[in-house]
């Protein structure tokens, strides 16, 4: 099974998605794609960790996200990653960062494995980017949500802390 969670920033989407998580028995794992390339965000990847169980294995990603699956799927019954947004923006200086992304999506399209919680930041709703270059990385991360919520079996978008059932 596929569950979906969207989210803005800081809207909890994170802790949703690790409260379905826990409700899964059996071999887990956690697939962390950030990066920390500041102070800030070093920071709040600290903080996601203090909020993890920390008997759950985790696997960092880059652009690799397809790889990683795979050798995940051998070994695990539940796989969260958390999230889409920033492997995509990997997977964006890349240089075949399309194909990175191809091969995720044709991967889950065809999955057959253990239960897998995405994680992917909402960015639709907020204004207009300025530049060209944030407008393309809003676009590809809004097809790529679409085509995620497609795929799932669940989909939840997560306001406020509070999770809105899109799809079930």
């Amino acid at each position: 099974m596929i569950t979906f969670i969207l989210g803005g920033n800081r809207s909890g989407k994170s802790d949703y998605a690790l409260d379905v998580f826990s409700a899964y028995s059996g071999r887990k794992c956690f697939i962390a794609t950030g990066k920390a390339r500041d102070m800030a965000f070093r920071q709040q990847i600290m903080e996601h960790r203090r909020e993890r169980d920390p008997s759950i294995p985790v696997l960092e990603s880059g652009a690799d996200l397809h790889e990683v699956l795979l050798r995940a799927k051998k070994d695990y019954d539940h796989l969260l990653v958390d999230s889409l947004d920033f492997w995509m923006f990997s997977c964006s200086q890349h240089a075949e960062g399309e194909y990175c992304i191809g091969e995720v999506v044709r991967l889950l399209s065809q999955w057959e494995g253990p239960d897998v919680v995405l994680v992917s930041c909402e960015v639709g709703l907020g204004p207009i980017p300025m530049t060209r270059e944030l407008r393309g990385f809003v676009r590809s991360l809004g097809s790529l949500n679409r085509k995620m919520a497609a795929l799932a079996d669940e989909a939840y978008l997560v306001a406020a802390g509070l999770p809105l059932t899109l799809k079930k």
